[in-house]
């Protein structure tokens, strides 16, 4: 069975204000004191942040229960700190600029993309699944790059930004636009291309390091994984759990070939969507979630969400029967569209109470089990 890990980079907060706290160094100190988290306990960019880089794992169950205690342990140096642990795509308030965790890499990288850092205070989701070579992965590559969009549709949940509601579902993915590297990306013939093309970045527009490519997919730089890197911080663990499979069945629709799925997931050479229309269904997934059309990733059309996903369980269905995980997904994405994405979430909370209503449902939801 294909492995998978999950990255969760989470936010402290401060419980009235919603603003980022900084207060992750001890946190992260904590944390890494103890035997069971220090391997999977990391810095993050801001000093508000710590982040979860999971342990590997093949069974979904497994993975969300292993969340959850992570999340746990996060809640509980919240606590110890007198602030709010959340899991958003970015901080409903913040500061004009952020607290910068003081490593030389971090301050390189703020001093070559300068004030692009001011509102670039976001947490993500990753997901990264196994794969056998570089080869493997560049072709999985060139199949998710069409599925992107709805994955974002599905995982938006930063709406509120600087106080004010945004409009968007998530506004993390249209402040991530302002990189160098951003969006879809392009089409590789194969691995050595990937390689050389993303070398020839190096260096420019703040590249300097591989790590530093935002795609919303990419190869792994330090392990053997695609990456997806396109969802907010889910609110709760459940929901980056179905995420999860969803990515890792389409990593299997295409490197597996004993499922014989690699065609279905493809749009044919006609529907093809190219990068224009594929990082303008960025933006409109960013904007509107599953509340308006989404582009239908075989189709390559603008189709109703409920549609596109009934599609999407269909020609992912062999892949998740192989790894056990169609109820997870069916009853998972069921519950997205009946209960609403986080961001569909928060907006309602803000709306309805402000800043108390949104910090309320970030400390009922951050460590819920299910």
């Amino acid at each position: 069975m294909t492995t998978f890990g999950i990255e969760e980079e989470f936010v402290f907060l401060d419980p009235e204000t919603l603003r980022p706290a900084d207060v992750a160094d001890a946190a992260f100190t904590h944390l890494a004191a103890d035997p069971r988290w220090k391997p999977l306990t990391h810095r993050e960019f801001l000093a508000a942040q710590v982040e979860h880089a999971s342990a590997v794992f093949s069974i979904m169950t497994e993975a969300q229960e292993a969340l959850v205690g992570f999340r746990r342990e996060v809640a509980a140096e919240a606590g110890r700190a007198g602030v709010l642990a959340a899991s958003v795509g970015c901080p409903p308030d913040a500061l004009p600029f952020p607290t910068i965790t003081a490593t030389p890499r971090y301050l390189r990288i703020v001093h070559e993309m300068a004030g692009v850092i001011a509102d670039h205070q976001i947490q993500g989701l990753h997901v990264h699944v196994g794969i056998g070579d570089a080869d493997q992965g560049v072709r999985a590559l060139n199949v998710i790059r069409s599925w992107l969009p709805l994955l974002a549709a599905l995982t938006g949940n930063s709406p509120i930004w600087r106080g004010h509601d945004t409009g968007y579902e998530s506004w993390r993915n249209v402040g991530q636009r302002r990189w160098t590297t951003t969006g879809c990306p392009p089409e590789f013939r194969d691995a050595a291309d990937y390689e050389r093309r993303i070398e020839r970045l190096v260096g420019i527009g703040g590249m300097k390091d591989h790590a530093i490519i935002m795609w919303a997919a990419r190869l792994s730089t330090h392990v053997p994984t695609v990456e997806i890197r396109v969802a907010d911080a889910q609110l709760e663990a459940w929901s980056a759990v179905l995420i999860a499979a969803l990515c890792r069945a389409l990593v299997d629709s295409v490197v597996d070939v004993s499922l014989g799925a690699s065609a279905a997931v493809v749009p044919s050479a006609e529907a093809a969507p190219g990068p224009e229309l594929l990082n303008a269904a960025l933006l409109h997934a960013a904007h509107s979630g599953l509340d308006a059309l989404v582009l239908d990733p075989v189709l390559g059309e603008l189709r109703s969400a409920h549609e596109v996903l009934d599609r999407a369980r269909s020609v992912l269905a062999p892949a998740l029967e192989a790894s056990g995980d169609v109820e997870l997904v069916t009853t998972g994405l069921a519950r997205l569209l009946d209960e609403g994405t986080g961001g569909a979430r928060q907006r309602a909370a803000f709306a309805s109470g402000g800043m108390p209503a949104l910090a309320e449902l970030y400390a009922s939801t951050f460590t819920a089990e299910g």
